[in-house]
């Protein structure tokens, strides 16, 4: 039973730190990555699809994405829903590839960035501290119950505790190397 609070908060732990793996792969940097357009969404035959739904999504080079669609008649809708979206990319059309540059990030716009990627970062650690708790209170009402030893609920809070602290140290690291490559000019 203790083994299942803990493997429990490690596995919500773990699937936090993905969560912000995921959420800073969508921060842009100057560099392209495919990962980008995953959440820009194109009307195909009357229902929003996602562009790597209906198209081949590739780097050109460092700073260009190229976007083949799979249909020729796609070609003007991608490129008006990347347009469109969020990102601020002016995507070009030479014949059926869409190229996507990226445009160089300024200083304030970096700093801007880097703001942004502080708070996934501290809404990441507050997840995973969330998850502590949770596990915490687990423990205390399963001592309460007698169903374990106090010393075995401290035992286990400081397990859980280190868990926590490997998690957010985590956290840290990739917020540090985020960090690193948006000031990469």
């Amino acid at each position: 039973m203790l083994n299942e609070v803990k493997k429990n908060a490690e596995q919500k732990m773990q699937k936090s730190l993905e969560s912000l793996k995921s959420d800073l792969g969508k921060v842009r940097t100057g560099r392209a990555h495919t990962g980008l357009l995953d959440h820009v969404m194109v009307e195909y035959y009357g229902s929003m699809v996602a562009v790597n739904q209906v198209a081949n999504v590739t780097l050109g080079d460092a700073r260009t994405i190229n976007v083949q669609p799979y249909e020729k008649n796609m070609v003007a809708k991608i490129e008006k829903a990347i347009r469109d979206g969020d990102l601020g990319l002016n995507p070009a059309t030479n014949g059926d590839v869409i190229r996507v540059p990226m445009p160089m990030l300024t200083e304030e716009r970096r700093r801007d960035l880097i703001k942004v990627v502080r708070t996934e970062g501290e809404n990441a650690k507050v997840a995973i501290r969330n998850v502590r708790r949770d596990a915490n209170d687990q423990l205390k009402k399963l001592t309460k119950d007698k169903e374990i030893s106090e010393d075995d609920e401290r035992r286990m809070q400081d397990e859980v505790q280190k868990l926590t602290d490997r998690f957010v140290a985590e956290v840290d690291k990739l917020l540090q190397v985020k960090e690193a490559d948006l000031m990469a000019v």
